[in-house]
């Protein structure tokens, strides 16, 4: 096969045009990198925000091009060669090569993967490829579940994670009956606290959202026009249902890592710089396996596929600098802007605040008098300061962030 340019020495190379691609080309450039750039994306249009898919877009207040991370024209204009549509299917290490589907072989000096994630899919025995069945993670997902969010209709949201939350607060909004089951013991058993549970599930049965936690699914069930019409849970209920979105999780995409040699384990193994086990190929964004006070870390998150991408390519570039992250997340439900800050992993309490207007609060995780991450919910002045105590490395008194007459203010001046 013709290879895209000479010898490819110099070139740049990046597999996957979400966040973490398009930021780490564009910092290329921005550090003054000359050499030839190739962002390689499986998908047909430019790279775009994710988080607005299961919120704004589909809600219908966003149009397509304000999803787009950067303009149409900047990448010709930064002189990144962007192939949209073009999926990768192999790494040839010998020859310094990415293949692509269509056979064409793409020479590089150094390689970045950027390859994200995917999500996790009902199995097929249980109903998953069943027509009115969808997943939110592509713009191509998101469009094709916007038809049937019709008033009226009856919506099981499987898992009750925040991709699960989030979709079942829009099609509530859009006047959609909703159940939404968790085979968990509560909602949000992974990532949040149980008094953050508590608030959000209070908050989606205010929303009419009939939440059942500790109940799984076990199948999905085909109606006559052979779309799926109800749903079979593991406490042997019966509901009857015309769409089901699942949101249980998402995987690492590794395929093409693994398939290359790469060492792999839950996600693509980078050293604190960003490098792969091959010292030419580099990982950044959801699917990156990186150290971190002593184990190994793997972030799902905006800001993490941003500011490690960009850490990536300084050090593409020699900067030779170990990549520190700074985790803030968010999530947007209903009329409650949930703000994080920290990794609240190996909390032993939790303190919570009250917030300074109705239904606005902040929940404080300390693992002994150390604090590690905010739950703040409406309470964007709580999460401003938590964010800069957290990554300053101070952590105020629990019984003066509990106290509400304390100033938060004064809790970083003390």
């Amino acid at each position: 096969m013709q290879a895209s340019r000479g010898s490819g020495m110099k070139d740049i190379v990046v597999v996957g045009g979400g966040q973490a691609g398009s930021s780490l080309v564009a910092k290329l450039r921005a550090l003054g990198f000359d050499g030839a750039v190739t962002l390689i994306c499986g998908e047909e249009v430019p790279p775009y925000q994710r988080p607005p898919l299961s919120k704004a877009y589909l809600l219908g207040e966003m149009a397509q091009d304000r999803l787009y991370l950067r303009p149409a024209g900047f990448y010709a204009e930064r002189g990144i060669d962007l192939r949209l549509g073009r999926a990768a299917a192999s790494i040839d290490r010998e020859a310094r090569e990415v293949v692509l589907a269509d056979g064409d072989r793409i020479p590089y000096g150094q390689l970045a993967l950027t390859t994200g994630s995917r999500p996790r899919r009902l199995p097929e025995a249980a109903g998953g490829a069943l027509p009115g069945v969808f997943e939110v993670r592509t713009l191509r997902d998101v469009d094709g579940m916007a038809p049937a969010f019709v008033p009226g209709r009856r919506a099981l949201i499987v898992g009750g994670g925040y991709i699960g939350l989030e979709a079942a607060a829009v099609a509530a909004k859009l006047g959609l009956r909703v159940t939404l089951v968790e085979a968990g013991e509560r909602i949000l058993g992974r990532v949040a606290s149980p008094e953050t549970a508590d608030y959000f599930r209070a908050l989606h049965r205010a929303h009419g959202v009939d939440i059942r936690e500790g109940v799984g699914l076990e199948r999905l069930v085909q109606g006559a026009d052979g779309a799926v019409a109800e749903a079979k849970l593991a406490d042997g209920t019966a509901l009857p249902v015309d769409l089901a979105v699942v949101g249980i999780g998402i995987e690492p995409e590794t395929g093409l890592a693994r398939a290359a040699g790469l060492e792999v384990e839950n996600g693509i193994l980078v050293d604190a710089c960003g490098r792969t086990s091959d010292p030419l190929i580099w990982a950044a964004g959801d699917c990156a396996v990186f150290p971190r006070g002593g184990a190994m870390l793997r972030l799902e998150s905006v800001q993490n596929a941003i500011d490690q991408a960009e850490a990536v390519a300084a050090n593409m570039l020699g900067a030779d600098a170990p990549y520190d992250p700074k985790p803030w997340f968010w999530s947007d439900q209903f009329d409650v802007k949930l703000q994080i800050a920290g990794l609240g992993t190996g909390h032993d309490r939790v303190v919570v605040r009250p917030g300074d207007r109705p239904g606005s609060a902040s929940h404080w995780y300390y693992a002994g008098d150390r604090l590690l991450a905010l739950d703040a919910m409406n309470d964007p002045r709580a999460y401003m300061v938590g964010k800069r105590l957290i990554e300053a490395g101070r952590s105020p008194d629990p019984r003066s962030v509990a106290d509400p007459a304390t100033d938060l203010k004064a809790l970083l001046a003390a």
